[in-house]
């Protein structure tokens, strides 16, 4: 059956993404039923999926979503100030989990250690940067 074009109450109660989440855990959902959790609702003729999926296209994914401002996302037809910021501060946790490894004091013994202490700060950057790690 195609779920696409129903709203979320259309669904059956367990094809739902809160549902799945409960009963197969986070990992078994894809990215858009994960947006979709966060942003809650959707439009008058829109299901939250086709939102979250629509949102998604927009940015090509997670990879440029993570980067998108206020506005950029508000340019999303049904996407206000209210989700975009909902979705901005779960980018903004998981941004501070990927980063907690790295508060405590880190050692680089080798090349390998230097590139994975500035791994999640430079890995999607789209222009080469020079980084110069100098620890005191």
């Amino acid at each position: 059956m195609d779920l696409s074009n129903q709203m979320i109450k259309d669904f059956p109660q367990d094809e739902r993404p809160r549902e799945r989440m409960i009963q197969n855990g986070p990992e078994s959902l894809s990215n858009h039923e994960l947006i979709a959790i966060l942003l809650r609702t959707g439009t008058k003729n829109e299901s939250v999926i086709q939102l979250s999926q629509r949102l998604l296209t927009k940015f090509e994914g997670l990879r440029l979503l993570k980067d998108a401002s206020l506005n950029e996302m508000t340019e999303v037809n049904g996407i206000g100030m209210a989700k975009a910021i909902q979705v901005m501060a779960a980018v903004e946790i998981g941004r501070r989990i990927s980063n907690l490894a790295f508060d405590d004091r880190y050692v680089i013994r080798s090349p390998e250690d230097a590139a994975n202490y500035v791994m999640n700060d430079m890995r999607f950057l789209s222009q080469e940067h020079f980084v110069c790690i100098n620890f005191t």
